[in-house]
């Protein structure tokens, strides 16, 4: 089956790799963008990297009217398997595409900011948030899993006019007419959530690390009271989980986890650790050294946490981000 891309699917591939090569806007294979033409939607496929979006196929077309039932549960599981247009193609279409087919825009760009995700963490920057984005047509919508029941949130929290969307402890979605228009905004919203970095890296362990692992360059997290103490605490949005487990583990506890913390020493990262776990390391990092001393971060909790880690489809991308 031969699906006719759209005549602006350049620009939206160039784009999209543009988010996901900058680790501020979205980090390994996070992050998800699509551009609809008629009744057909272009959505990334689950596990791809939007870094890749110029010199891979990573976009799956999909069947816009059958992604939506499913988003309004009229029809199918939310996965959105079935939606796809070619037969040919061997990969899912994102978990996230059912909001992406209920959101009436042309195009669609997740990402998970870290811009945002200082704010998106707290009561006190989702305030912040709110006074810096006051003007624009945004929307806050609370934590939910990804896939359904984010949609079902997404809906219940915009309106047919939304083009921003703050989804707390995760991330960003901005909608627009066009490609141009949604490079704009996204560019607008930056700007305005930017945070400055608080905390400078802390010079590399001298101990040996333990065996197994190797020093990652965040390991100024373990020697810094306060980040040692939050990333201890709990995860703070869902890649976390996906690809580093709950928390940061210390001691004989993190012996089979990607990283390890060793407060007043280092992060230990396991020396076999995947791009996308070292990605994820890097994205706590740049959050931590951002948050101001007087935002306390909410973790998602054990049973958000839980609920990721037996989802099929997160270990499906996390098979795949084991051969990247």
């Amino acid at each position: 089956m031969t699906i006719s891309p759209p005549k602006d699917f350049d620009a939206f591939r160039t784009l999209s790799a543009q988010l996901g090569q900058n680790p501020l806007r979205v980090q390994g294979p996070g992050g998800n963008t699509s551009i609809k033409d008629g009744d057909v939607m272009w959505i990334k496929a689950s596990g791809t990297e939007l870094a890749a979006a110029v010199t891979q196929d990573i976009f799956a077309p999909v069947d816009r009217a059958a992604a939506l039932a499913e988003a309004l549960s009229e029809a199918g599981d939310g996965s959105c398997k079935t939606a796809v247009l070619d037969p040919t193609n061997t990969l899912r279409p994102s978990i996230e595409t059912t909001f992406h087919a209920a959101l009436d825009w042309l195009v669609v760009a997740h990402t998970h900011s870290i811009a945002t995700l200082v704010h998106a963490v707290s009561d006190i920057g989702l305030a912040a948030l709110r006074e810096k984005l006051a003007g624009l047509p945004f929307a806050v919508v609370p934590y939910a899993k990804p896939g359904l029941p984010l949609t079902r949130e997404i809906l219940a929290g915009t309106t047919a006019e939304t083009q921003v969307v703050v989804l707390g402890n995760h991330g960003l979605i901005i909608c627009g007419r066009d490609v141009a228009a949604v490079a704009t905004l996204t560019e607008e919203v930056e700007a305005r959530l930017e945070m400055p970095i608080l905390t400078e890296p802390s010079a590399m362990p001298d101990a040996d690390a333990p065996e197994g692992f190797i020093w990652a360059a965040e390991s100024w997290i373990a020697t810094n009271e306060r980040a040692c103490t939050l990333a201890a605490a709990g995860s703070y949005y869902p890649d976390h989980v996906v690809f580093l487990g709950p928390a940061l583990p210390t001691g004989a506890a993190g012996s089979d986890r990607p990283a390890l913390l060793v407060p007043g020493v280092g992060v230990a990262l396991r020396d076999t650790a995947t791009a996308s776990q070292k990605a994820m390391l890097r994205c706590l990092s740049d959050l931590l050294a951002r948050l101001p001393s007087d935002w306390q971060p909410s973790p998602i909790g054990p049973a958000a946490e839980a609920t990721l880690l037996d989802w099929d489809a997160e270990k499906y991308r996390q098979a795949l981000a084991v051969r990247l």
